[in-house]
């Protein structure tokens, strides 16, 4: 998880007790709609195209903003980009272009958008060399963190850095080294919750600790 510049609370501290008594690291403590997506969506596997294509874009349009921002947008996002289904967008046209520069509910940024529609496209072509799923989780990496503290997590990792230059390789945009680490963090391939948090191991991929 990328800092979250909507927060105050020191980077480099552990866990935070809740008045839930569980423990979680600061980030997802101060914002109920952080702590919900942390406790029941964060780190979780997601191992559908469909899935793996909305967590791509929104990462994409997360980058340079707090994830709050996206998750407090997510349904417009959805809504305006047909709940991503790839066939969907990658047939988008200028018209829609415009459409989604006029949408208030979403980052209307003009270069992510594009990238969002492209990405769609080159998802579909992955198709038929097993899927978008298939190739992100090919670079799951033999070990994942072990931090005790939010300063402890890596912000890039070789395999965000290999899987960044294999989707741009296949025609994918906004999908640099760090926010394919925040991405494989989302979405299971790596496990970054501090030890010492009550969702350590939840996922199911990877132990509590090695």
């Amino acid at each position: 998880m990328r800092s979250n510049p909507d927060t105050a609370v020191a980077e480099t501290g552990g866990v935070v007790i809740g008045e839930d008594g569980l423990a979680r690291p600061a980030w997802a403590a101060v914002d109920p709609l952080l702590q919900r997506y942390y406790d029941t969506e964060w780190g979780m596997p997601v191992r559908d195209e469909r899935g793996l294509f909305e967590r791509l874009a929104l990462e994409g349009f997360q980058s340079g903003l707090s994830w709050l921002t996206i998750l407090r947008r997510r349904d417009a996002f959805r809504a305006a980009f047909r709940d991503f289904e790839p066939d969907t967008v990658a047939a988008f046209t200028q018209d829609d272009v415009e459409r989604l520069l006029a949408d208030s509910g979403i980052i209307r940024n003009r270069a992510k958008i594009l990238a969002t529609i492209g990405n769609a496209a080159a998802t579909v072509a992955l198709r038929a060399d097993g899927g978008l799923a298939d190739f992100i989780w090919s670079f799951k990496p033999r070990a994942t963190p072990e931090p005790r503290t939010i300063a402890d997590i890596p912000t890039t990792s070789d395999a965000s850095v290999a899987l960044s230059k294999a989707l741009r390789k296949r025609g994918f945009s906004f999908v640099g080294p760090t926010t394919m680490h925040a991405l494989m963090e989302a979405t299971g391939i790596i496990d970054t919750h501090l030890l010492d948090s009550h969702r350590r191991g939840s996922s199911g991929v990877w132990p509590r600790s090695s």
